[in-house]
């Protein structure tokens, strides 16, 4: 059997986009990976479902320019984390805008049936946030 084994971001502040999905969406994080040498700095977050992000960091990466991350790019588009029901959609999102994250849509129901909304996590990557 083949699956994916994990997505990778690159983070400007691990520690921040760390709480973010811990806090939001229950991921339990191993202990930080640090080499000294590299000054490479990762986390890897485990969802209830098995799936697994890795957060890196390190001081030669260029961050996301915030004015366009609410544009679209060529390469990986999203991150879609399923919540269980449209009412789960609508309070995680209610929740977060409230925090004071930025929605660029939704909730709503997609020409392709999905009820979702669309989020920017701390560092300006899209979560779509489905059922």
């Amino acid at each position: 059997m083949m699956k994916i084994e994990h997505v990778a971001v690159w983070a400007n502040d691990i520690e921040q986009l760390k709480a973010f999905y811990e806090t939001y969406f229950k991921a339990q994080a191993n202990a930080k990976y640090i080499n000294e040498r590299t000054h490479y700095q990762s986390y890897f977050l485990t969802f209830a479902s098995g799936a697994r992000l890795e957060l890196m960091q390190r001081p030669d990466i260029e961050p996301l320019d915030r004015a366009t991350s609410a544009q679209e790019f060529s390469g990986y588009a999203h991150l879609a984390m399923a919540v269980g029901s449209e009412a789960a959609v609508d309070e995680l999102t209610r929740r977060l805008v409230s925090d004071g994250y930025e929605r660029l849509s939704g909730p709503r129901r997609t020409g392709d049936g999905y009820y979702e909304s669309v989020i920017l996590d701390p560092e300006g990557n899209r979560i779509e946030i489905t059922v």
